[in-house]
């Protein structure tokens, strides 16, 4: 498992960064859709589209920290 350290440590910032990304689109295609700016699409549809784009950057943002936990785990045992 050490063989892998460094690319656990690069995996989890690339999913920090594409979980930012989701949050960032999601935030502004919601906004824009619940204010009126995207014609065809209901006001309501903002809100989902929030709650989905929310959902992704929760999701990838607890697999990175489970990265980085698993990081300072196999630096425990590489102390010991």
């Amino acid at each position: 498992m050490r063989e892998h350290l460094e690319f656990l440590k690069v995996s989890s910032v690339v999913v920090k960064i594409a979980a930012w990304i989701f949050l960032f689109f999601g935030l502004i295609s919601g906004i824009s859709i619940t204010l009126g700016l995207a014609q065809g699409y209901p006001r309501w549809m903002g809100l989902i589209i929030l709650a989905v784009y929310a959902f992704f950057f929760f999701f990838f943002y607890i697999i990175a920290k489970i990265a980085e936990l698993l990081i300072k785990i196999i630096n425990e045992i590489k102390k010991e």
